[in-house]
């Protein structure tokens, strides 16, 4: 009957509807340090079997087909795309970019993540106390901290991570610390917190900590930062498509409704 169309239908505006808020959050995140587009998975519903395949008939034949109406489509889920995205010269020598796997380590409030975040966002600046920070409206503190000396200069960070700064007085750069990045088996399984944050679920397992180039882990790259991944043609092509489904939903509602008007102005004949 109708009302079947008429639920399939709703069920198809309400997914792509959602599929185009997903769209215009990655669009406007095109030029957002290190973040990862998203992309809509869907899933179809139930089904209704009015005829099923290879039952007999009076003949004793089997049916070559079966009879099934699904029952419309509902947004399975959203998975992150973590292909890296472009490296932007930025020239500072607080920004890193991760060239390969691994997140870098920061501090959220306690009752979030257990008290850690994760970001491929490597645009970092000092606080007052000299330590690394993210160039955040929160100002992020890296993890394990990097403190820079007072009147420290020419800060140089290798690819594995050690951090060196010239030290008025001394002849030899002086090593202040270790920068260490985190690897997740399944990433895609990550949540996403806002301010370029993610933390982990059971689905990304725990992270593994550790120093860049090692255990398959990313290099570290100074003077760049990931940009966003986002394709903006992508996404553009993308809502098109996401429209048009949309508009074709509709019409589907719109003949249901039809339908179901003209079985209601039978009893008048």
């Amino acid at each position: 009957m109708a009302i079947i169309a008429l639920h399939s239908a709703a069920t198809g505006l309400s997914a792509q509807s959602t599929a185009l808020d997903v769209i215009a959050n990655n669009l406007a995140n095109a030029n957002t340090d290190g973040f990862k587009a998203s992309r809509t998975i869907f899933q179809d519903l139930l089904y209704i079997e009015k005829a099923q395949a290879g039952a007999a008939n009076a003949n004793g034949d089997q049916r070559p087909v079966g009879l099934y109406i699904g029952l419309g489509v509902k947004v399975a889920g959203t998975q992150l795309d973590f292909r890296t995205g472009s490296a932007n010269r930025t020239g500072r020598e607080l920004d890193l970019m991760i060239e390969g796997l691994g997140f870098f380590q920061v501090e959220i409030d306690d009752d979030i993540g257990d008290g850690f975040g994760y970001t491929r966002a490597g645009n970092f600046a000092l606080n007052s106390e000299g330590e690394l920070v993210l160039i955040t409206d929160q100002g992020r503190r890296l993890v394990p901290s990097i403190q820079i000396p007072e009147g420290a200069s020419n800060i140089s960070i290798s690819d594995d991570g050690i951090v060196t700064v010239d030290v008025p007085g001394q002849v030899e750069p002086a090593e202040v610390g270790q920068i260490e990045i985190a690897s997740f088996i399944n990433p895609t399984g990550m949540k996403q917190i806002g301010e370029n944050l993610f933390i982990p679920t059971i689905a990304s397992g725990e992270p593994s900590i550790g120093a860049p180039l090692d255990g398959g882990r990313g290099r570290l790259r100074q003077g760049f930062v990931e940009g966003s991944n986002v394709d903006p043609v992508t996404e553009l092509v993308n809502l098109i498509r996401t429209q048009r489904a949309f508009e074709l939903n509709s019409q589907s509602l719109q003949a249901a409704d039809e339908v179901l008007q003209s079985l209601g102005n039978l009893r008048r004949f």
